[in-house]
């Protein structure tokens, strides 16, 4: 089993993300029990999944991964990835930050588990007003 171009296809797979994929599209890369996991959401089915894909077109403007670096080892893949997205329309830039999904492969080459390892609180959470002064003053606290 080449767990490497696996690996690859999926990193092209999520390179070319976008809202007009159906449920076949993804029946192609993922196990139906697919179990994903992210900063706000533990899922075990690919509807859900889906459902996450979609919620993030309908929230997001023109948000796009660009997978940097695949490390592999058996059936398991590290992708480091940028994500990259505006709040809306009328946002002249783009907010970007940095990823690394862990993916683990059947021995059909499905994806069974994708696990999201991103900071939330710099990424999501600081970039809210009133909680980024809150965070701010709790990190002045923790510094040595």
């Amino acid at each position: 089993m080449n767990y490497k171009q696996h690996a690859q296809n999926y990193a092209l797979f999520f390179e070319n993300l976008n809202k007009d994929l159906d449920i076949n599209d993804y029946k192609i890369i993922f196990a139906e029990d697919i179990y994903f996991e992210d900063p706000f959401q533990k899922i075990n089915d690919l509807s859900s999944l889906i459902r996450i894909f979609n919620h993030m077109y309908q929230t997001l403007e023109e948000p796009s991964f660009n997978v940097t670096e695949i490390i592999t080892k058996d059936n398991i893949a590290y992708l480091r990835w940028i994500f990259k997205y505006k709040t809306s329309r009328e946002s002249k830039e783009y907010e970007l930050f940095i990823g690394v999904s862990r993916v683990e492969f059947s021995s059909k080459g499905k994806v069974i588990s994708h696990i999201d390892y991103w900071d939330s609180g710099v990424n999501i959470y600081e970039k809210i007003p009133l909680l980024k002064y809150i965070i701010k003053y709790i990190k002045n606290k923790l510094k040595a």
